[in-house]
C-alpha cells in the first residue's frame, strides 16, 4: 500500500504561516471580546462600597440620644442609652412578643435584655420588619405624641402601628412580626464602631 495515499499531503511553509497568523489573530480578538464582558460581570465600585463596612464615631452621641447611618443602602440607628433607659427594658417583657430574641439570628452574647454587647448602646436597622417602613424614635415623655398612655419610650411605626422598645423588641399583637434587626458590628474602640462585620470570636 502507498503510504502516499493515506497519509493528507503537508500543507507548503507560506500556508502554515497564514493559517498561524489567522489563529493568532482569532485567539487575540478573542480574547479582547472577553475582556469587557468579564469585567462588566464584576461588581461596580459603588456596589463595592454599598456592601463595605462603615466606620462609625459614636463618641458625640449624648446620653439619651441617637446617631443615624447608612450601611447597604439601610439606615442603621445608634442609640445611647441612659441608665434611665436601660432599667425601663427589665420590666417590659410580659407585654413583648419576643423577650428574649429568640427569633433573630443574632450572636448569642446580644440575646440579652439591651441586644447589645455594650449596654448603653443599641445598634439596629431602622426598618420595620412588617413591610419595610422606617419607625420614628419616640422617647417617653418626648416632644412626639406617644403611641399609648403608659409609653416607655422606643420606637413607633406610624404607618400600620407597631411599636418597638428601646431595645427594638417589638410589643404584643403588633402587625410586625419580629424584633428590629441587628446588623453584624463590633467595637474598635471606646468611641469607634463598625458596622457590617462581626466582632473576634
Amino acid at each position: 500500500m502507498n503510504p502516499s495515499a493515506v497519509l493528507p499531503p503537508l500543507p507548503d511553509p507560506e500556508r502554515r504561516t497564514w493559517l498561524l497568523a489567522t489563529a493568532g489573530a482569532g485567539g487575540i480578538a478573542a480574547v479582547g471580546a472577553a475582556t469587557p464582558l468579564v469585567a462588566s460581570l464584576a461588581p461596580s465600585e459603588r456596589a463595592r462600597s454599598q456592601g463595605a463596612a462603615v466606620e462609625v464615631d459614636i463618641g458625640d452621641i449624648p446620653a439619651g440620644g441617637m446617631k443615624a447611618v447608612e450601611w447597604r443602602g439601610k439606615p442603621v440607628w445608634i442609640l445611647r442609652r441612659t441608665p434611665e433607659m436601660l432599667a425601663s427594658l427589665q420590666a417590659l417583657a410580659p407585654r413583648l412578643a419576643d423577650p428574649g430574641s429568640q427569633r433573630d439570628d443574632l450572636q448569642p452574647a446580644l440575646r440579652n435584655v439591651g441586644r447589645s454587647s455594650r449596654p448603653e448602646f443599641l445598634v439596629v436597622i431602622g426598618i420595620c420588619t412588617h413591610l419595610g417602613c422606617s419607625p420614628s424614635f419616640t422617647p417617653a415623655g418626648g416632644e412626639r405624641p406617644a403611641p399609648d398612655a403608659d409609653w416607655p419610650g422606643g420606637f413607633f411605626c406610624p404607618c400600620h402601628g407597631s411599636t418597638f422598645d428601646l431595645a427594638g423588641r417589638v410589643f404584643k399583637n403588633k402587625p410586625a412580626p419580629t424584633n428590629l434587626e441587628v446588623p453584624p458590628h463590633h467595637y474598635l474602640g471606646d468611641a469607634r464602631l463598625l458596622i457590617g462585620e462581626p466582632g473576634p470570636t
